[in-house]
């Protein structure tokens, strides 16, 4: 990490070149792009991090019950201003045979749930019953989150024999796995019976998404560094400590699938929040007029740690390894840019520069000038959250819903839905495991239980209907219609209900045979600050959070913000 210079003060850019700046959503809302996204300041591992150093919170460990293999009890006690958090963790044996990283697993090394309050004996002894079985178990609204994890095979032992020895492990291992443990599920908002958003906001502490589970995630890693220690000096008294590098180059991996798709769907209002949120950081960032000499160094400084984290990111997905190819060159091609930047907007210049580069080059650009103006962007992390209540309004007439259809929809009636590569997937719930997975409707059955993710077939349908009613009635109240067509009714309330939010609709087919369902996760957890992600196939990928983040003891440093694309060694 290096220490931040102080940087001059600067005036807001004009609302309205922010505005001209912004892309439009026929450029944004695509797969392609929104499969291209990388971590921001404004993802919520950036925004948690830096709000815990911001409000002082401290960790204690007021219960530690583990014996030689690291199996048993730790708690963390976690003082914040709204109140005290406790996060319960569990360890205990798996035979090799029932090891998976898969959701559907049902035993798991270790298992997490983040508690309001603080705990006690009988809460301990309650939680130690119910958390590692996940699932199966009977909680109360009093648990935020619950989580599992598995030791990494590749690294956790040997992590454990190396400072048994007394000394560190390699560096470049522990960089390029990135991780002592991997989740296998972050269970949030009144799943199996724990609390739901309305009373995890009630208690204070989360007023924003996903913060809770990106606190879990993270003290996930804290205990994977404590139960490494753990272990190692139960094997040797002498046993050294991960000293901060090393905890720094470790972050806490996960293997997401399907289960993330449907929710961006399903949560359109969120969707443009988050979406908005990006789009106004980079459009402000563009639109600052000058050019002064110490952001100029800090960009080149982030420049090339953006290189440094391109050659430690690697990947057996040879898409996405490609990809990574692609940028390590476009951005040496960039590089003479820098020292010929215009003195009058000049991000907007670099970031045209980028236009004829892929889209993966161009987001990590975008991540790199977000980051360079945290006074003009930082705000917008309280625009991230959104009310998803809907409203029909039945006093709308057709003709006008057809206008607007014509005017937002557009990218869905231009499409032909006729044929069978149009309609090729289907989306449905795995009644095992109550989680979203893919079909293909002409090879499988089960189409009919289809989650509702074809809205660009169903705002087509609905059109088709609605302009042969509206010429023939053009004055006839939607809500007239919907009693006669009640069928209609979840679609026109959303395309109603979204009319004013441009970032709310993702532009393409979900249902076409040529969907990469690798993008949408890519999107979500680029969202939640993952980074690294390394795609097992177009259903599910491997990410890493929170690697080069800074530890609980060094949240309140004054460059404890500074790790946008860590790198680790020279």
């Amino acid at each position: 990490m290096t220490v931040l210079a102080r940087t001059p003060s600067l005036e807001p850019p004009d609302p309205a070149a922010v505005a001209a700046l912004m892309r439009p959503p026929e450029e944004v809302m695509r797969l392609a792009r929104l499969g291209a996204f990388h971590q921001t300041r404004l993802s919520f591992a950036r925004t948690l991090v830096r709000r815990m150093g911001r409000e002082h919170w401290r960790f204690s460990v007021p219960v530690q019950d583990l014996d030689a293999d690291g199996y048993g009890t730790l708690v963390y006690r976690i003082d914040t201003p709204a109140g005290p958090l406790s996060f319960v963790a569990f360890s205990g044996p798996l035979a090799p045979h029932e090891r998976t990283d898969r959701v559907i697993a049902e035993k798991w090394d270790t298992s997490f749930a983040l508690v309001a309050g603080p705990v006690d004996g009988a809460d301990i002894a309650r939680l130690q019953q119910a958390v590692p079985l996940q699932e199966a178990g009977r909680f109360t609204a009093a648990e935020i989150v619950l989580s599992r994890a598995n030791r990494s095979l590749r690294i956790f032992e040997h992590v454990v024999d190396c400072l048994s020895q007394g000394r560190q492990p390699e560096l470049a291992r522990l960089v390029e796995i990135g991780y002592l443990l991997r989740t296998t599920a972050v269970y949030g908002n009144g799943k199996f019976g724990i609390a739901d958003l309305e009373r995890v906001r009630r208690h204070g502490v989360f007023t924003l998404p996903y913060q809770a589970e990106m606190l879990t995630v993270y003290l996930a890693r804290q205990f994977g560094f404590d139960l490494a220690e753990h272990i190692a000096r139960s094997r040797n008294p002498a046993a050294a400590s991960l000293d901060a590098a090393s905890r720094r180059a470790l972050g806490v991996g996960n293997a997401t699938g399907l289960g993330m798709a449907p929710y961006l769907v399903g949560h359109p209002k969120l969707l443009n929040a988050w979406v908005t949120a990006r789009e106004t950081a980079l459009a402000r960032v563009r639109a600052v007029d000058a050019l002064d000499d110490s952001r100029l160094r800090r960009f080149g400084r982030l420049f090339d740690r953006a290189g440094d984290f391109l050659r430690q990111w690697r990947t057996d997905d040879p898409r996405q390894q490609e990809r990574i190819e692609t940028m390590k060159r476009e951005l040496e091609e960039l590089r003479p840019l820098l020292g010929a930047l215009p003195p009058r907007r000049p991000w907007d210049h670099l970031f045209r520069a980028t236009g004829k580069a892929h889209a993966e080059t161009q987001e990590m650009v975008a991540s790199l000038l977000i980051e360079l103006y945290p006074e003009l962007v930082d705000d917008l992390e309280n625009e991230t959250g959104a009310d998803e209540a809907e409203a029909t309004r039945p006093a709308m007439t057709l003709a006008d819903l057809k206008s607007l259809i014509e005017k937002r929809y557009g990218w869905a009636i231009a499409q032909r839905y006729d044929a069978d590569a149009a309609r090729h997937f289907f989306w449905y719930r795995s009644a095992e495991k109550d989680e979203p997975r893919l079909g293909e409707r002409f090879r499988e059955a089960g189409a009919d239980l289809e989650l509702p993710m074809g809205i660009g077939l169903f705002v087509s349908e609905l059109y088709e209907t609605v302009a042969v009613r509206a010429d023939a009635a053009p004055d006839e109240p939607v809500g007239l219609f919907l009693l006669a067509e009640p069928r209609w009714r979840g679609i026109v309330r959303r395309v109603q209900d979204l009319a004013a939010l441009p970032y709310a609709e993702i532009r393409e087919n979900l249902l076409g045979e040529t969907c990469l369902p690798i993008d949408l996760l890519r999107y979500k957890l680029a969202i939640f600050g993952a980074s690294k992600f390394d795609p097992k196939s177009d259903r599910w990928t491997r990410i890493t959070l929170f690697q080069g983040a800074p530890l609980i003891e060094e949240l309140e440093r004054p460059d404890g913000d500074d790790w946008l694309f860590p790198a680790f060694l020279a």
